[in-house]
């Protein structure tokens, strides 16, 4: 016995004010849909914060965007952090995690050298040899960092108010916003951020 035969299936055809409208729809749809993705990658997992000052010349510039990396963020040696220090200054500060809690911290104006628990760090990232400071609040040079706070520095160590400078001291870890890992912007300064 023969199959039946289907029925050729009916093309619906959209006039154009209904293709209009159905584009519309799509891209109001996908706009949207960015935007809470947007939102929420910003809330829950970093935040765009901009970079005022020299104090972390080379690796930051004044105007850099960054995105800054806040949740189950603990601080580390090395890493370039975004914090407040809300005795000092009210806007948010970008700094170099120098020592975190447990650990002795010394510098070497004459050799422009920091020790870390007596071994001198590496440092390509500073911008130039650092000098003995000029400013009086400047006189923090060896200090034992307790637990739950940091020691931080600028890599522009010769334009950096830093926790050398009595006014900035030790950071307590809750007043680090989160850890910076990439410039967005300006396009030329685009990438990690070591």
């Amino acid at each position: 016995m023969p199959e039946p035969q289907n029925a050729p299936a009916e093309e619906s055809k959209l006039t154009p004010g209904q293709s209009f409208k159905a584009n519309l729809y799509f891209w109001l749809q996908a706009a949207v849909t960015a935007l809470v993705a947007i939102l929420l990658l910003f809330t829950f997992v970093g935040r765009g914060i901009g970079v005022v000052g020299s104090s972390m010349v080379p690796t930051l510039h004044e105007g850099d965007m960054m995105i800054v990396r806040s949740i189950g963020y603990h601080p580390q040696n090395g890493d370039v952090v975004v914090l407040t220090k809300r005795t000092f200054m009210e806007e948010p500060i970008v700094k170099r995690v120098i020592a975190t809690g447990g650990q002795t911290v010394q510098i070497d104006y004459t050799s422009g050298l920091v020790y870390v628990d007596g071994v001198p760090l590496d440092e390509p990232y500073i911008n130039e040899p650092m000098q003995f400071p000029g400013s009086s609040t400047m006189s923090i040079d060896n200090i034992e960092v307790p637990e739950g706070f940091i020691f931080v520095m600028g890599d522009n160590r010769n334009a950096s108010t830093d926790s050398r400078d009595v006014r900035v001291g030790l950071v307590d870890e809750r007043d680090v916003l989160g850890h910076a890992v990439l410039v967005l912007l300006p396009f030329s300064d685009f990438g990690l951020i070591d």
